[in-house]
């Protein structure tokens, strides 16, 4: 059960929530209250079967909690966000008035930080490309003795070809998974590595603009915080295109074992003319595959830098005007669900056997 329990990701069950809480906020409020705890209900019902199909009393459980608990939050949520745009406001327009003697050191400081923060980023993006463009190469010369085996196998009769060639789908299959598996193991410390950095970055940030904004400290806090947020969901949307690019290698390349076995379950006669087209296109097809992985994600960590980038250029546009938009209040309000959602998976308990 403990074990279970665990399985139950807290930002899966918030992203849920959140996801509703935007639509429906924008409906009409009859729309809202008619649909919230249907949608809300059926979406948090297919993450907890996904995840405790084998505990269904704590499921049960957490459901009952958690239903009523994620509509009494948005209630809580739609009162909030009105009063937060205005908080965020009026603590904008009074940062932006306590800096305006030092505007020009705190421009500065942030073209400084954006500047450091680009030099920082850059061998990390050339190191995620260094690392794909590595681990497709070595997925492609993996895969290349298999091609050749499967030329040589056509010159077998067909009855031991067609006796060997399950195992053979079973080892290419096996190869396929077995460097998915590595290349995500390859790549996914970078994701921690830039995580780590921002985390840095924004501290540095910190420190530099904490001498002009001594007296509305918790204001500017408050910026950087929502700044945190945004770039540590930078780097875990980072992390999760990464990972769903290697699963889609895989999904492109098993079908490759799927064919072979089914050329195996044919009649061993026309054995030889179903596999000799394969043979001949196995080179070419998984190096286009490997080539069109490269090219979607080795790109990845140049567009990860240039979003922070654009991040500290708004938040300095936003310390120049003084003026908040709406993502100001929405960052943080996402920010309290998923502390919220947080705590009370953390009170909920597992039904005893």
């Amino acid at each position: 059960l403990a074990g279970a329990r665990a399985e139950v990701n807290p930002d899966e069950v918030a992203s849920v929530l959140w996801k509703y809480f935007t639509e429906l906020g924008s409906n009409a409020k009859e729309t809202v209250d008619q649909l919230q705890q249907a949608e809300i209900t059926k979406q948090l019902n297919t993450l907890l079967e996904s995840n405790l199909k084998s505990v269904n009393s704590y499921a049960e459980d957490l459901q009952r909690r958690l239903v009523p608990f994620a509509t009494e939050l948005q209630a809580r949520l739609v009162q909030d966000s009105q009063r937060l745009k205005e908080q965020i406001r009026r603590e904008l327009a009074e940062l932006q008035a306590k800096l305006a003697p030092y505007a020009d050191e705190v421009h500065q400081q942030i073209g400084t930080n954006i500047r450091q923060l680009q030099a920082k980023m850059s061998p990390y993006a050339e190191e995620l490309r260094s690392q794909v463009d590595r681990g497709a190469g070595e997925r492609r010369r993996a895969l290349e003795p298999y091609a050749a085996e499967l030329r040589d196998r056509l010159q077998d009769n067909a009855e031991s070809i067609q006796a060997s060639l399950s195992p053979y789908a079973d080892r290419l299959q096996q190869q396929i998974d077995g460097g998915v598996e590595s290349l995500k193991e390859r790549l996914a410390p970078l994701a921690d590595e830039l995580k780590a950095q921002v985390g840095q970055s924004v501290e540095e940030l910190r420190r530099g603009l904490s001498p002009y904004a001594q007296e509305v400290q918790e204001g500017l806090n408050r910026q950087l915080e929502s700044l945190t947020a945004q770039m540590e969901r930078a780097a875990e949307e980072l992390r999760a295109r990464l990972a769903a690019s290697s699963e889609e290698l895989r999904a492109q390349l098993s079908p490759l074992a799927q064919e072979l076995r089914q050329a195996a379950g044919g009649d061993a006669e026309g054995l030889r003319q179903r596999l000799a087209p394969l043979a001949q296109q196995l080179d070419e097809r998984v190096g286009q595959t490997l080539e069109a992985f490269r090219q979607q994600a080795a790109p990845f960590g140049e567009a990860f830098g240039q979003r922070l980038v654009e991040r500290l250029e708004e938040m300095r546009g936003r310390l120049d005007s003084g003026a908040a938009g709406v993502e100001d209040h929405l960052e943080l309000l996402e920010k309290e669900v998923r502390e919220k959602v947080a705590a009370f998976l953390s009170t909920t308990q597992p039904a005893a056997n």
